[in-house]
């Protein structure tokens, strides 16, 4: 436990400190694009203002006459000067004509800088001077000045310079605190040679960034923006940098490695002191396991190693609420719910022989009528009663099915005979009433099931459905045959039942599903209620055909199983269907 322990702690640590490295080079980066985004606002406003001024018409004229027209210079040193009071960082608007002087300026300064600055600028198209120092009425002032040359619009001749100064310590706020390394970070603006172009440290402007930093422009990648690490032991530093691609100036933000020291020392005491307490806490509950648990697990095994099929589960004395405490109610529990499920076996197949001896005794007084019949069948003939002799010969053969030489299964098609000869009986006893349309899969006729299922259920739909109808109606005899199951439908489109005797008999059926006496097995179903005499009164007429729904119900539940019990459905007016599904058995079992 321990060695995973120290491992996990060495790996939270690692990944500690690479996450806190990466956390702030992932600050610093979205500063200094935030940074990039200012400082790239200011050069694009101050080059869309030169391309607004060199092309404005009134300049164009001032600077195309061969002398100076004091007038016209001051209302143009004016427009300039709000322009130039408009934006924070624009420390001047100057313009020195060709044809004359003096230069037109926004700004008290004086002007050999400035002009040393246009001087070099001389010959090119558009340039960025580095930052060099002013003299104004407020002392001195750091700026850096874009420099293009004026040419007419007409004919494309030189006419002048337009500089116009961005003010450092302007530009300079932006950057001047950093919000990264835990403020520790510095951020400078480097120019395209090396030129350090604005610092916190102002002492630093104007001069190159090797002596500073030696190596650490050259090693700097080509790239937009990145990071990478500079220096040795305490200088070591982490730098970041993010490129302007419209002058080619680099933001570059430095964080003292030193930073991610300290929060990593942090990180390792704090891993460190929460891997002892987990070696202790682990330690002292290896102990309390040994002396704690084994013990009464061995108890516990030595209950479990005694145990006899024929007996209960001997009983584990329970006297703590902890794990094995539980654990040993758990066992209690088990031997408790064997010893019910074994006298729930023993109490259903006590059911099941009960069953089928109600169905065997229901049998036996139809064998002996079968005989006297068949001698009345004879008798019949002989006197040419014709329809007696075949009435008595539907019956006949009707009892002859129910008997099935004793066996409990038949095949679906011996089932369907005996519906037929039921039919038989009942259509000449009450003729043109009723009936029988039979939908029946040929695969299935082969295949086995319990006898005496569906004689019951066309009799309810016969007795209770169609009769009390008052008219002629149809019953419905569906049977299909499923990937694993068979399934049996009964319908009818009698008199239907009201919802509330529906749901007393889906109660009645649930009540034999779950074990219960509700209902009579003998019947259609016989559901008791109080008639506030102390008597209980049969709300649906029991079935005189000895096997009502309830029966069919329990004998389809011990034979089959719950998922083979009785599904009822049925409308007032509109009919009744009764289904269940048994599994397709090729033979008897």
């Amino acid at each position: 436990m321990i060695v995973p322990l120290l491992a996990l702690g060495l790996f939270a640590f690692l990944i500690s400190s690479r996450v806190t490295e990466e956390k702030t080079k992932l600050t610093g980066s979205d500063m200094l694009e935030q940074m990039d985004a200012n400082l790239r606002f200011m050069l694009e406003d101050a080059e869309t203002l030169s391309v607004f001024l060199i092309g404005e018409r009134d300049i164009q004229n001032y600077l195309a006459r061969q002398e100076d027209d004091e007038a016209v210079r001051s209302e143009i040193v004016g427009r300039m000067t709000n322009l130039a009071a408009s934006k924070s960082y624009i420390a001047n608007i100057a313009i020195y004509p060709d044809r004359f002087g003096p230069a037109l300026s926004t700004a008290a300064w004086r002007d050999e800088e400035v002009s040393a600055a246009v001087q070099a600028a001389s010959g090119t198209e558009k340039a960025w001077s580095g930052v060099y120092r002013v003299q104004n009425y407020d002392g001195m002032q750091n700026v850096i000045t874009l420099i293009r040359p004026i040419r007419s619009v007409y004919n494309f001749r030189h006419l002048g310079w337009l500089a116009i100064s961005l003010d450092e310590e302007a530009m300079s706020r932006n950057w001047r605190h950093p919000d990264f390394g835990q403020g520790s970070g510095k951020v400078e603006l480097i120019g395209a040679q090396g030129m350090i172009l604005s610092s916190p440290d102002k002492s630093r402007l104007g001069q190159s960034l090797e002596p500073h930093a030696p190596g650490l422009f050259a090693r700097i990648p080509d790239g937009l923006a990145g990071s990478i690490l500079y220096g040795e032991g305490d200088r070591k530093v982490t730098v970041l940098y993010r490129r302007e691609p419209l002058t080619n100036w680099m933001l570059v933000g430095t964080v003292p490695y030193e930073r991610y020291r300290d929060q990593n020392r942090y990180i390792l005491t704090l891993t460190a002191a929460a891997v002892a307490l987990s070696v202790a806490v682990s330690a002292s509950l290896v102990w309390f396991m040994v002396r704690r648990v084994t013990r009464p697990l061995a108890v516990l095994t030595r209950h479990l190693s005694r145990i006899d099929p024929e007996r209960p589960l001997p009983r584990f004395p329970v006297v703590r609420d902890d794990e094995i405490g539980r654990l040993g109610q758990s066992y209690n529990l088990l031997g408790a719910h064997i010893e019910r499920l074994k006298q729930e076996v023993i109490r259903g197949e006590a059911r099941k022989k009960e069953a089928d001896l109600r169905a065997l005794q229901a049998q036996i007084n139809p064998h002996f009528l079968y005989n006297t019949l068949s001698s009345i069948h004879w008798i019949a003939l002989m006197a040419e009663e014709k329809r007696i002799a075949d009435m008595v010969e539907g019956l006949s053969d009707f009892l002859r099915i129910s008997l099935n030489q004793g066996k409990d299964y038949c095949p679906v098609a011996q089932e369907l005979e005996h519906i037929r000869n039921y039919v038989r009986v009942q259509s000449i006893r009450f003729p043109e009433e009723f009936t029988v349309d039979y939908i029946v899969d040929p695969a299935v006729e082969d295949k086995f099931m319990l006898k005496l299922l569906l004689q019951p259920l066309v009799e309810n739909a016969l007795i209770h459905g169609i009769q009390p109808n008052g008219s002629p109606g149809t019953i419905t005899i569906l049977i299909q045959s499923g990937r694993e199951d068979i399934k049996f439908t009964v319908l009818d489109d009698g008199a239907g039942m009201p919802g509330r005797r529906l749901d007393e008999i889906r109660r009645a059926l649930a009540a034999v599903r779950g074990g219960s006496k509700g209902a009579d097995v003998g019947g259609d179903v016989t559901i008791k209620q109080d008639d506030g005499l102390g008597k209980r009164s049969p709300s649906i007429a029991s079935e005189a055909s000895g096997y009502g729904l309830c029966n069919v119900h329990e004998r389809l539940l011990l034979h089959y199983g719950p998922d083979s019990g009785l599904d009822i459905d049925s409308r007032e007016g509109g009919g009744t269907r009764v289904a269940f599904s048994i599994p397709r058995w090729e033979e008897a079992p």
